[in-house]
């Protein structure tokens, strides 16, 4: 197989961040420095000398969970396969491999920190299916957050083990042969691997993490399409007038303000429009602003996780300390992975009203009822109007926070838990759900300008109608539809992956 073409380098000063996690979607090149792996071995001696002494250490002279009162196996290997087994009882959809590859990247770097006892095999194995299209087979349902994200990291354990099911490519094969055919040699567990794989809030952080990426080229669509739809129903902008937003209080309100500002420099106004316009388009800076605030926080937030230890124990070499916590309680990330969930509806929101604004005779400056070239014998994007309203639907449904959902299970060991991986699983679909709301909405700009609304006079404006425009005809007669708007989404989000912003 042809070498990676993107790279990361643990250096113990680069930060991983969430946009990284997208890259692990194809072959990445992950490498780690001498002086990382020498923390790394060191640690992994640290944990044996700490254990062959005679010192008590979770999961290593102890059962799991509420059995840590009785004695572990005395063959090491066998309790870590005992691990595995025991929490392979995972149920629901399997994740896609890019979600699964993401997490195998955020498992990765923490345990690259040094303070996890896992062996350098562990770091070998893992950056090596990371360089070849290879992705466990992980089943989304088993994990409350708590402890880490046990049962989806014991799929992707036992998988590098050649156990279970994997993917090479878009193919799903047994493990054993997918690693064969990826060039791969299955993993040999030692000391404390099993339990270092399993112990930590990866799935957690790396379905954020693709969240945040997704969400922040979403607020950046949701202005460019506010901006089309001023200037196709030839509103004036001057309610995005960042003097008026500096007013508010609000710092991210007033930045979306002036990205507002810039995409609609060089637009004109018609004489006609009311003097104020509809929530939908008059409060987009104020709307988008909060969704961007809560972006950039949900951001910071996960940055930290991803470069945090989240095992229990932890170990510290240089100090010869075992301590004993719970760093894999992925609470924080729960959070904001609900507030992502929150703040992705509301653009929903706001873009299933613009386009119902925009199929609307008596606001859309006269263009035909649900922008059908021959109303009557035509239906236009009546089919779209409604997929989008059953999409939004479906997203409020969905917006219940998950972090408080507390359960108390594992013979109460676990008595309180954050459900962190549904959080952020939630959020990674409901930006999925958003994205088809959003290129619905470009759709209708596009039709718009056909059936004669003015064309766009910005820049920014004129080069996007021009991109909608070649990505779909004009509905004209009518045509399914899902698969315009399906290529929209791909394009639109490929765009904002490249372009640059007008500033």
């Amino acid at each position: 197989m042809s070498p990676p073409s993107n790279s990361l380098a643990f250096d113990g000063r680069r930060r991983l961040a969430p946009l990284d996690l997208e890259e692990a979607a194809r072959p990445i090149t992950l490498s780690f420095s001498n002086s990382a792996r020498d923390r790394v071995a060191r640690c992994a001696r640290f944990v044996k000398e700490h254990a062959d002494a005679g010192n008590a250490i979770y999961g290593l002279s102890t059962g799991f969970g509420p059995l840590v009162s009785f004695e572990a196996s005395a063959d090491a290997e066998a309790q870590g396969t005992g691990l595995l087994n025991h929490l392979r009882t995972g149920q629901g959809e399997v994740l896609a491999p890019p979600v699964a590859r993401a997490m195998l990247l955020a498992r990765a770097w923490s345990m690259g920190q040094g303070h996890s006892g896992a062996s350098l095999g562990v770091l070998d194995a893992l950056s090596a299916a990371l360089a070849v299209p290879w992705a466990p087979a992980v089943p989304e349902w088993g994990s409350v957050g708590a402890s880490g994200d046990l049962a989806p990291l014991a799929y992707a354990a036992a998988a590098l083990c050649g156990e279970g099911e994997a993917f090479l490519g878009e193919e799903r094969l047994a493990a054993a042969a997918a690693l064969e055919r990826g060039g791969l040699r299955p993993l040999l567990l030692q000391g404390r691997d099993a339990l270092a794989l399993v112990n930590g809030t990866a799935l957690t952080a790396a379905a954020a993490s693709l969240t945040v990426a997704s969400a922040r080229r979403a607020v950046s669509i949701s202005l460019e399409l506010s901006a089309l739809l001023v200037e196709t129903i030839g509103a004036a902008g001057n309610f995005s007038a960042p003097t008026l937003l500096a007013l508010s209080g609000h710092p991210a309100g007033h930045r979306v303000a002036q990205r507002l500002e810039a995409l609609l420099r060089g637009s004109t106004a018609k004489r006609d429009r009311p003097l104020q316009e509809a929530y939908s388009l008059r409060c987009v800076p104020q709307l988008v602003g909060a969704v961007e605030e809560t972006v950039e926080h949900a951001h910071q937030v996960i940055t930290n996780d991803l470069n945090g230890v989240s095992d229990n124990p932890v170990f510290f070499p240089d100090e010869g300390t075992v301590i004993h916590g719970g760093n894999f309680f992925g609470q924080q990330v729960a959070f904001v992975s609900d507030a992502l969930n929150l703040a992705l509806t509301q653009l929903a929101n706001l873009a299933e009203r613009q386009l119902d604004l925009l199929l609307d005779p008596v606001r859309n400056g006269g263009l035909p009822l649900l922008l059908s070239a021959k109303p009557g014998a035509q239906s236009g994007l009546a089919g779209v109007n409604l997929s989008a309203t059953a999409i939004v639907g479906s997203m409020r449904r969905y917006s219940t926070p998950a972090s408080i959902q507390s359960l108390p299970t594992n013979g109460h060991n676990q008595d309180v838990v954050p459900f962190g991986t549904q959080a952020a699983l939630e959020a990674l679909r409901q930006a999925d759900r958003l994205a088809l709301v959003q290129a619905s909405l470009a759709l209708g700009l596009r039709q718009a300008t056909y059936l004669g609304a003015p064309h766009p006079t910005s820049g920014a404006g004129t080069e996007l109608m021009e991109q909608l425009s070649a990505w779909v005809p004009p509905v004209d007669p009518d045509r399914p539809l899902g698969g315009d708007v399906r290529r929209l989404v791909q394009e639109l989000h490929a765009r904002e992956r490249g372009a640059p912003k007008p500033s």
